[in-house]
């Protein structure tokens, strides 16, 4: 899973530093570097409120960080089939290109 990843991208794919976002989430701009860089793990409390900030519902945040390796090996074809398909209605509906 590449969550921070995700969080950096649609971040800066909206246009806001670190420190605009951080201030809206309620966490410190090193804090937010921090889990960009998958160096730490927010609490959900913490997921809630970026997912919030990045208007996008936590559960989409969680598939946009999802990685082949995520996935159990007998379901990973299915997941390779579905991916595009989902992560395009996904940019449609909330543009967030990934």
């Amino acid at each position: 899973m590449n969550l921070g990843t995700v969080i950096k991208d649609i971040r800066k794919q909206r246009g806001q530093t670190q420190t605009e976002f951080a201030e809206c989430c309620g966490i410190t701009q090193t804090y937010l570097s921090q889990i960009e860089n998958n160096a730490k793990e927010p609490n959900l409390a913490t997921l809630k409120e970026i997912s919030k900030n990045l208007d996008l519902p936590l559960p989409i945040l969680f598939f946009l960080s999802l990685n082949e390796d995520d996935i159990s090996p007998e379901k990973r074809r299915a997941f390779e089939i579905i991916n595009p398909s989902v992560k395009s209605l996904i940019n449609e509906f909330f543009r967030v290109e990934r």
